[in-house]
């Protein structure tokens, strides 16, 4: 029989920490967070119960009015404990006994009395101790009102916390588990598989890896010989980056590599009048002034994680924050997408369409159990088109006569071939000469462009912009976690990533590939459709990718792609990045008025604010600017003149930013507005002294045991 008197937990020592939902001592508990299903329609099941228990676990119901506000101040078992997921009952500890509490009435007679018992799976955690004093039940706490209140746990705020913390909504259980992985984060797959995956993994996001130098070295005036060893530094940055963040930072299977939110503020920086006014070198003279900016915005990253400040950072960055700042990073580069296609649309529009139809319409086609398709669609379709183009310009459908691509557009003399070398110059695929100057092999090295340029307006601006590729990290080790680790990372596990990644930065700018190295948001999508979250796959793919960098005609290869090729790839890659972004609202409440007006608002001014910016007294501009490139031209006719040169540069550029913009506004309201932590969508961490009694947890996040020792002492960068 049930008893009718309450039941008070310990108020401290070891019980305490025990933490009931996690597994046993070396094994992994399984899929997390747990399923959770609805209860049966033969319980009874009344919504105003569970509000409470509700609000701690991130539970809803399909029942009307399950999530509506509700105290925090109780935890209520009654009826609704049996409905707890089917995991964590498998998952109590040794030990664990059977308790029984009343069942609810049913829902058709809510007056009649119970005489019914249910008996449910109660944790060790829970039970009182032998000889526990035992207090009578208080009026509005008798049997006849099926329900027994327990009083909070006094005695450990991280048990306590961390006991129902993991639980999420059921969607985004669905999407963290939509299928076990083939692999986790721990988990060696062979010899094969390892070599299957690993190059899977990085051709799958090819794209990012690969475009950013094929925008910003043109636009620098920088030859196809200047691209072609970009492109084979950034092979090699994105290797060692990679490898260093699966042995030293966050160690989940994330690709380090050239990020889009540096991309924005170096073309400000490219197209700058200083750097548009020189007219000999001017790639090797602009590549020094990012090297140096990006150094010195490394280092405020380092400093962010490995200072422990990153902790504090996390308790006001939630997944309201940075849906729009994400998002906004994909959607700023618009004048530049479509309007480069139509440069040469027989080529253009179909890259397009091929990657949407391999994408979209092609996703679920399997081959060998392998969705290719889906996981291809960038490279297969670049591939397909790249060879359509080519057979067009063997065909002769870009022969004029008398016309050659490679003669400079200032010594070409007849007018015929002046109206069409801007069809040749963006249509034919042999225009580069890449693949005929490169060599074979070539190891870039440290400060191969020149000893780097240092200035404040400039360091400024790329620290502007690491805070944000900060926020877009944070939400990809959220997800990544849920996908293919025991739990979510501790903020020290972040605060020590997010300081590698500042340390994976510094390397960027001192060999120079133009950009700061970051963590690639498009990973995650690989990670979920592949079902592929193993480590040694990830540093595998890195060790290849490290290779290649040594043969100078894989970058030459590379740098060979058409410009506009490169524009229609980008078109889907952005279009990505902004869907990631939005994704990310998942883990809030995504029906709140309230999260919806913050983001919507973030957007709109993201992109209505920078226009101010960009239109204001804007002349004619330079020759060497290219109309795409107005944006990013705004330093010199901004509407904010100070007198101070730099400053202005400075104030006008980040305003003119859409990630900026998006970023201020929603982490000002974000944190202004209030809402509870369900609404918000708080990031959940683990608690540090749970994660470090879990050895699943410790395997997967703490880092080799010599390195471990030396940082034993900084906690607040580790478990």
């Amino acid at each position: 029989m049930a008893t009718n008197a309450g039941l008070k937990p310990p108020r401290g020592g070891q019980a305490s920490d025990a933490d009931p939902e996690s597994a046993a001592a070396g094994r992994r508990p399984g899929p997390w967070p747990p399923r959770i299903e609805p209860l049966p329609p033969d319980h009874g099941h009344n919504p105003k119960v569970l509000k409470s228990w509700a609000r701690r676990t991130g539970y809803k119901s399909t029942v009307s009015g399950e999530t509506a506000a509700s105290s925090n101040s109780d935890v209520e078992i009654s009826n609704a404990d049996s409905s707890l997921p089917k995991p964590l009952s498998q998952l109590r500890p040794k030990g664990a006994e059977k308790a029984t509490v009343p069942a609810n009435v049913p829902k058709g007679n809510p007056k009649s009395k119970a005489t019914n018992v249910v008996s449910v799976d109660a944790p060790s955690a829970l039970r009182p101790p032998a000889g526990a004093d035992r207090k009578a039940p208080e009026p509005d706490q008798q049997v006849g009102a099926h329900q027994i209140r327990m009083e909070p746990h006094r005695g450990s705020k991280d048990s306590q916390a961390d006991m129902l913390s993991q639980s999420l909504d059921t969607e985004d259980v669905l999407y963290a588990r939509q299928s076990h992985m083939k692999y986790e984060i721990r988990e060696n797959p062979g010899i094969v598989p390892l070599v299957f995956y690993g190059l899977q993994h990085y051709l799958s996001i090819i794209g990012s890896i690969i475009l950013i130098p094929l925008v910003i070295v043109p636009a620098m005036g920088g030859s196809d010989e200047d691209t072609a060893r970009v492109v084979s530094t950034v092979l090699l940055i994105t290797g060692l980056a990679t490898l260093m963040h699966t042995f030293l930072g966050s160690r989940l299977p994330l690709i380090q590599g050239p990020s889009f939110v540096y991309l924005a503020p170096a073309l400000a920086i490219i197209n700058s009048k200083e750097f548009q006014s020189i007219s000999t070198d001017r790639f090797k003279h602009t590549m020094r002034e990012l090297q140096g900016a990006i150094i010195i915005s490394s280092g405020f990253q380092v400093l962010l994680g490995y200072s422990g400040l990153m902790s504090v950072l996390l308790r006001l960055v939630n997944p309201v924050v940075v849906t729009p700042t994400i998002a906004a990073v994909g959607l700023a580069f618009f004048t530049y997408g479509f309007p480069v296609v139509g440069s040469c649309v027989e080529i253009g529009i179909p890259q397009i369409l091929v990657v949407v139809f391999f994408a979209l319409y092609m996703r679920k086609i399997s081959v060998f159990g392998h969705r290719i398709f889906q996981v291809y669609a960038v490279p297969l379709g670049l591939g397909i088109v790249w060879a359509y183009a080519f057979l067009l310009t063997e065909a002769g459908a870009y022969n004029y006569k008398g016309c050659s691509v490679h003669v400079p557009s200032s010594n070409i003399i007849s007018e015929e071939c002046r109206r069409h070398v801007f069809t040749m110059m963006h249509c034919r695929t042999d225009a580069s000469v890449a693949m005929k100057t490169a060599a074979w092999f070539r190891f870039p090295y440290p400060f191969q462009w020149g000893i780097p340029s240092f200035h404040w307006r400039t360091a400024c601006l790329m620290i502007v912009a690491s805070i944000v590729a900060t926020v877009d990290s944070v939400g990809s080790y959220h997800a990544s976690s849920l996908l293919v680790a025991a739990r979510a990372p501790t903020p020290g596990v972040v605060s020590r990533a997010i300081g590698l990644e500042g340390l994976t930065s510094t390397l960027a700018g001192i060999w120079g590939i133009g950009t700061g190295a970051s963590t690639l948001t498009e990973n995650v999508h690989t990670i979920a459709v592949t079902k592929m979250g193993s480590r040694r796959a990830v540093e595998f793919g890195a060790c290849v990718l490290i290779l290649m960098s040594l043969v100078g005609k894989i970058g030459a290869f590379i740098a060979s792609i058409p410009q506009v090729i490169v524009a229609g790839v980008l078109c889907i890659m952005w279009t990505m990045l902004t869907a990631f972004g939005l994704s990310n609202l998942r883990y809030s409440e995504t029906g709140s008025s309230r999260n919806v007006i913050i983001v919507g608002l973030s957007l709109f001014l993201s992109l209505s604010v920078p226009v101010y910016f960009q239109h204001y007294a804007a002349g004619a501009l330079p020759a060497t600017v290219a109309s795409y490139f107005q944006p990013y031209t705004v330093a010199a006719h901004g509407p904010i003149q100070t007198g101070i040169e730099g400053l202005d540069f400075l104030l006008n550029t980040v305003l003119s930013m859409h990630m900026v913009i998006a970023f201020l506004v929603a982490f000002v309201l974000d944190n202004t507005v209030p809402g509870s932590r369900h609404e918000r969508g708080t990031y959940v961490w683990s608690k540090p002294r749970a994660a470090r009694r879990e050895p699943a947890v410790v395997k997967d996040y703490s880092l080799p045991p010599r390195l471990a020792k030396f940082f034993s002492w900084a906690r607040w960068v580790g478990l």
